[in-house]
């Protein structure tokens, strides 16, 4: 009888590791790690130097702790910087997020984890996760997600953008198709074989449409729990953007890349089970079949969202999205089966009842926004904190407390989350230091930006 040949979703211990090089002859793997912005970093190793590596683990540089999106250095940091030197910090891998690489000749990835580091464990993205998840599992919850990207397409590369100065871009296709048949037909080969990459690459999509807007997409990602969620999450967007690439298209997944069209959402549709697997979410003898519990989740999102929103809205461009008539939240506000609202309960059934998380955009980091979304729920079912009357109709056309409004800018929403004394209580106060010192580094960026609006408004008549 023939031996079994594994493939990357049969990968659960080192030992299957290591039986998938050899079957395979693999001779480089890829390793990576989540940045504080949502970016992911790694390089190639050796398969010789990732087998050595799986049970000691290995150093990566800690500067992926220390610099931004741009490789910009933090001026300051609670972890690393110039005083420290930028050592490695050591890391594990987690066999368990195996990956092919279909793009690739015949290699893998795997993710890193600082969960174990001492140093680092406290403000790593998917480190802050893992704990998160072990709060429900303390409350003998199990936490299920799902994450939407919109992304624009375009028929640009690198170069041609930046020669371009990111104005006047040919869009993947033109005008307002959303869930357009035709728009997706034509281009039916592209859908498919990213439909088939990422089900290859263990992040399934469970749909892909046109959006509103000329050359958008939406993906919906398939459910599942909530750390393999962000996993894939990630990797979906890192992946999508090489996908593009090799085919002489970009994707983008900022926050809001065009003036005249809404922003790209990042949505996050979360459920609870509890130790017998029942969704908790779900009370048929209750109106709407909200269960008490549901409400004490949406109540301790809704009370916390204005403190913990530049964990939701992570960059400068975020709050360009969220402004009215423009499909995206301006207040933090809930209604049943309501797109208007920053929390819609989506009811129905003990299968399907969820929340909708509908504040981030495609710029999230999921780790940590899935992170904030779920803790501040948890914490609302802990303390039975009571949402608002639900909103019936347009949200953007009804006086909402304002308790409920959101900050105009990144700066501002950092300053709530330091002084936010349930954040620190929730995610560590190292934690808490150490993110709101990159976003505002991450605001003060922008402060130093010409912009064509200023160039265009002062340059002559000031």
């Amino acid at each position: 009888m023939s031996k079994k040949l594994l493939n990357a979703k049969d990968v659960k211990t080192s030992k299957d590791a290591i039986k998938l090089i050899k079957q395979r002859n693999i001779s480089k793997v890829k390793l990576a790690a989540c940045d504080i912005d949502g970016v992911l970093r790694g390089k190639y190793i050796s398969s010789e130097k990732f087998i050595s590596s799986l049970k000691e683990g290995l150093g990566f540089c800690d500067v992926i702790f220390a610099w931004d999106c741009n490789d910009e250095l933090y001026k300051k940091s609670s972890v690393s910087g110039d005083n420290t030197g930028y050592p490695d910090a050591h890391a594990f891998i987690d066999v368990r997020t195996c990956r092919e690489l279909p793009l690739e000749d015949n290699s893998i990835m795997f993710l890193l984890d600082f969960s174990l580091n001492e140093k680092y464990k406290n403000i790593g993205p998917r480190s802050l996760l893992k704990r998160i998840i072990k709060m429900a599992e303390d409350m003998n919850l199990e936490v299920f997600a799902s994450v939407e990207y919109e992304f624009f397409m375009f028929n640009e590369t690198p170069k041609s953008i930046r020669e371009k100065n990111y104005k006047n871009l040919e869009h993947f296709t033109p005008g307002m198709f959303g869930y357009s048949i035709i728009r997706s037909s034509v281009h039916s080969d592209f859908y498919y074989e990213l439909m088939d990459l990422c089900e290859k690459m263990s992040m399934p999509i469970e749909a892909l449409h046109t959006e509103t807007g000329p050359g958008v997409i939406e993906a919906a990602l398939k459910y599942g729990k909530v750390l393999k969620m962000a996993d894939s999450a990630v990797l979906f967007k890192t992946f999508t953007k090489v996908f593009a690439q090799k085919k002489s298209y970009m994707a983008t997944f900022m926050a809001k890349c065009l003036n005249d069209y809404p922003g790209q959402s990042g949505h996050l549709h979360i459920s609870v089970l509890d130790k017998n697997k029942k969704n908790i979410f779900y009370d048929k003898k209750k109106k709407d079949d909200v269960s008490d519990e549901m409400l004490y989740f949406i109540g301790g999102q809704q009370k916390l969202l204005p403190e913990l929103l530049c964990m939701y809205a992570p960059t400068c461009n975020s709050y360009t999205r969220l402004i009215p008539g423009f499909w995206a939240p301006t207040q933090a506000t809930w209604g049943v089966d309501n797109r208007t609202c920053a929390l819609r309960a989506i009811v129905g059934s003990s299968s399907n009842q969820r929340v909708e998380f509908r504040v981030t955009a495609a710029d999230i980091n999921p780790y940590i926004a899935l992170s904030a979304a779920i803790a501040s729920g948890l914490w609302g079912i802990k303390n039975k904190i009571l949402p608002s009357e639900e909103v019936i109709g347009s949200a953007y056309t009804q006086n909402i407390d304002k308790k409920y409004s959101f900050s105009r800018t990144l700066h501002e929403a950092a300053q709530k989350l330091k002084n936010s004394e349930v954040a620190k209580e929730l995610f560590g106060e190292e934690f808490v230091k150490h993110y709101v010192i990159t976003r505002e580094h991450e605001a003060n960026e922008q402060l130093k930006a010409i912009t064509d609006w200023q160039l265009n408004r002062y340059f002559e008549i000031i």
